[in-house]
C-alpha cells in the first residue's frame, strides 16, 4: 500500500548521503552477537514495520506474523544449524523515518535481509538503499508496482514483495462487481494523494467498463479529512449501483459510516488496505454490512495450510484470529528461509535474490508463489464480505 509523501521522501534522500558516508570502514555485526549477518551463529534479518503512526495496525500485524514463524523455525533448528535474530525498527508510518531505519540495518546491524515496510511508499523508500548495500528487501504488503520497478523501469534487483500488487487487486474487484453481483454502473471515491488508491481506481475502472459497466462519478478525497457529507452527496445524486473505495482503513471506516446516516445503502467495495480491526471500530458493524474488499487471505478457508496456521498464531496469541498482515508476515519469513535453503547460503545476498527470482510453486498461506519477471508473486487473492463486524470468506480468485 502507498502512502505518498513527498516531503518525507525528500527529507529521506537528503540524509541518505550524508548517513552513509558517516556509516564507512569496517562492517561489524551488531554488539554482542557472534556474527554479521547470516554467516556465524544466527542469521539477521531486520524489519523495517510501522509500528506506531497512522497505520501502525499494518506493521503491528505483519511483526506478530514474523515471530511467529521466527519461533516455529528456531525450535525446528533453525537454517542449517543458525537460529534467526530479527532486528525491528519503527518507521512510525513515515517514509524518511523508513529511510533512516534501513540503514541503520544494513550499515549498523549489517543484515542479510530487510523484511518491511508494510506501505508500498514506505518499501519505495528503502529500495535504493538496499540496492547499493546488496541487502535483500521483501515487502509484506507493499503492492504498488514501483515497489520492485523503479521510475526508470528497471527492476530492483534486491527488492521483492510476498503481495500481490494492484492491477490485480482492481481487477478481481471490477470482476466481482460486474459478475458477482450484477453490477452496471458504480461510482469511485479515491485518495486524490495516493498511488495505492489511483492505481487500484484505474485498474477497477479500466476492467469494469471492458466488462460492459459504466462508471457515473469519480471523486476524490484527501488524507486525513475527517467530513466527506459535501462529496457523498454528489456521489449519491449520480444514483450508483455500487461505490468502490480504494483507500486506507482510516478515512474508509468514516466514509461508510457517514454514507450510511445518509441512507446511501448500495454496497461498497476496497482492497487490502480496509483490512484492520479498526474499521469496524470506526464505521460501524452494522453500517458495513453490505461491503466487500479483496485481500491476501481468509482465516475461514477451509485450506489444510490456512487451517495449521490459524491454529498456531491463535494458540500463541490468546485466541486472536489472524488477518492478512498477519499472514503475509508470516509468509515473508518462510518466503525468505526457503530461497536461503535453495541458495545454500544464509548471508550471501546475492545468492539469495537469485534464488527468490527463482522461486516456483511455493506453498504459502497467502497462496502458491511463483516469482515473476518483476519480482512480483502469481498467486491467488481472496474476497471478503463483512457480516455484523466480521469478514466472511466469499471466493478466491486465482491469477
Amino acid at each position: 500500500m502507498f502512502r505518498k509523501k513527498i516531503t518525507s521522501v525528500l527529507m529521506a534522500s537528503a540524509l541518505v548521503a550524508g548517513v552513509l558516508a558517516g556509516c564507512g570502514g569496517e562492517k561489524a555485526g551488531t554488539e554482542g552477537s557472534k556474527d554479521s549477518g547470516g554467516g556465524g551463529d544466527t542469521i539477521k534479518i531486520g524489519a523495517n514495520l510501522e509500528l506506531s503512526g497512522a497505520v501502525a495496525s499494518y506493521g503491528q500485524g505483519i511483526a506478530e506474523g514474523i515471530d511467529l514463524a521466527v519461533e516455529e523455525i528456531n525450535n525446528s533448528g533453525g537454517v542449517d544449524g543458525k537460529k534467526i535474530e530479527i532486528i525491528k525498527v519503527d518507521n512510525k508510518s513515515d517514509a524518511a523515518e523508513a529511510t533512516n531505519a534501513a540503514i541503520k540495518l544494513t550499515n549498523q546491524d549489517k543484515v542479510t535481509a530487510i523484511i518491511g515496510a508494510a506501505t508500498s511508499g514506505n518499501s519505495v523508500a528503502q529500495a535504493q538503499i538496499a540496492n547499493d548495500n546488496k541487502t535483500i528487501l521483501l515487502s509484506p504488503s507493499g503492492t504498488s508496482p514501483n515497489v520492485t520497478v523503479g521510475t526508470n523501469g528497471k527492476v530492483n534487483e534486491f527488492v521483492f514483495r510476498t503481495s500481490f500488487i494492484d492491477p490485480f487487486q482492481g481487477t478481481v474487484a471490477a470482476n466481482f462487481a460486474a459478475g458477482d453481483l450484477n453490477i452496471k454502473n458504480a461510482a469511485i471515491y479515491a485518495d486524490n494523494a495516493s498511488d495505492y488508491a489511483k492505481g487500484l481506481a484505474a485498474s477497477f475502472k479500466e476492467t469494469f467498463e471492458a466488462a460492459g459497466g459504466k462508471i457515473v462519478s469519480e471523486e476524490s478525497y484527501v488524507a486525513k479529512d475527517t467530513d466527506f457529507r459535501s462529496i457523498l452527496t454528489r456521489i449519491k445524486s449520480a444514483n450508483p449501483e455500487f461505490i468502490f473505495i480504494p483507500g486506507y482503513y482510516e478515512e474508509v471506516g468514516l466514509i461508510i459510516k457517514q454514507a450510511r446516516e445518509m441512507g446511501i445503502t448500495v454496497p461498497f467495495m476496497g482492497a487490502d488496505g480496509w483490512d484492520s480491526p479498526i474499521l469496524v471500530d470506526l464505521a460501524g458493524a452494522e453500517a458495513l454490512n453490505n461491503t466487500f474488499l479483496t485481500n491476501h487471505y481468509s482465516a475461514q478457508d477451509p485450506d489444510e495450510t490456512i487451517q495449521k496456521f490459524v491454529t498456531s498464531f491463535s494458540k500463541k496469541y490468546s485466541g486472536k484470529s489472524p488477518d492478512a498482515f498477519n499472514a503475509l508476515g508470516y509468509d515473508s519469513v518462510y518466503f525468505l528461509v526457503d530461497a536461503m535453503k535453495r541458495a545454500g547460503d544464509t548471508s550471501d545476498a546475492s545468492k539469495i535474490k537469485d534464488a527468490l527470482a527463482e522461486t516456483k510453486d511455493l506453498s504459502l498461506v497467502t497462496g502458491v508463489v511463483t516469482v515473476d519477471e518483476f519480482h512480483n508473486p502469481i498467486k491467488s487473492a481472496t474476497v471478503l464480505e463483512h457480516k455484523d463486524g466480521k469478514q466472511v470468506f466469499k471466493s478466491k480468485v486465482n491469477p
